[in-house]
């Protein structure tokens, strides 16, 4: 873990991510191409370092890795868990992430996921599942490079609640409860003001069962 105290507190044309496409390989088995550089290299990404450890996140600075044929994961932090009002809650299955796309991702978290489960759904979140970060891999039918490509989206599939609730969005994004959509509606809400670029299943199809969350500076909500 790298809490707070131990890091320097130094002073459309959408890639729409497509999340359905086929990784040319194996996150997790792909070497670099290059030797690994060291962690937080930079003025901005100790800064971003500092600023994710004060929203109470649990992660651990990754080196930055160059895969080649344009990916990477560069200024990357694996998450364990977020910061809720109250309690801390886990992320499973997240691989490597950008900094500055965890920073948004545990606002999110906090700000539009766990108030909005404690509020409509009557719990807090226990934890939040994702379908994976990082991967080498195109946009769905172009020669375009996804955002995953470069550690700067994640994919969340469920919500699980701490009175043993499991909301998922291919479950019930239309079919659950009126409060269970209500919620996955008001989080994916939440996500488009925070997130460059947001899909779900309002979408398309490869969309059915996740949001897809794009760091970016762009506003493309689906």
């Amino acid at each position: 873990m790298f809490p707070l105290r131990a890091i320097p507190a130094l002073g459309c044309a959408i890639a729409l991510a497509a999340c359905g496409a086929v990784p040319e390989r194996s996150s997790q088995s792909q070497a670099p191409v290059s030797a690994p550089r060291p962690v937080a290299s930079t003025p901005d990404a100790q800064m971003c370092l500092a600023g994710l450890g004060q929203t109470g996140s649990r992660f651990s600075p990754l080196p930055d890795r160059y895969y080649g044929g344009g990916c990477s994961a560069v200024n990357a932090v694996q998450l364990s868990a977020v910061q809720g009002d109250r309690a801390h809650f886990g992320v499973s299955n997240i691989g490597p992430v950008t900094c500055p796309t965890a920073q948004t991702f545990a606002a999110w978290a906090r700000f539009g996921v766990d108030r909005a489960a404690r509020q409509i759904l009557g719990s807090p979140v226990e934890r939040i599942e994702t379908m994976g970060s990082y991967a080498c891999r195109n946009v769905a039918g172009t020669n375009r490079r996804s955002a995953h490509s470069q550690a700067a989206a994640i994919d969340v599939s469920a919500f699980v609640l701490a009175d043993g609730r499991r909301i998922s969005v291919l479950n019930d994004w239309s079919q659950g409860s009126a409060a269970e959509q209500e919620f996955l509606r008001v989080v994916h809400k939440s996500a488009c003001k925070r997130f460059g670029t947001v899909l779900g299943p309002a979408y398309n199809a490869a969309h059915r069962d996740h949001f897809h969350l794009e760091q970016g500076d762009g506003r493309f909500c689906r």
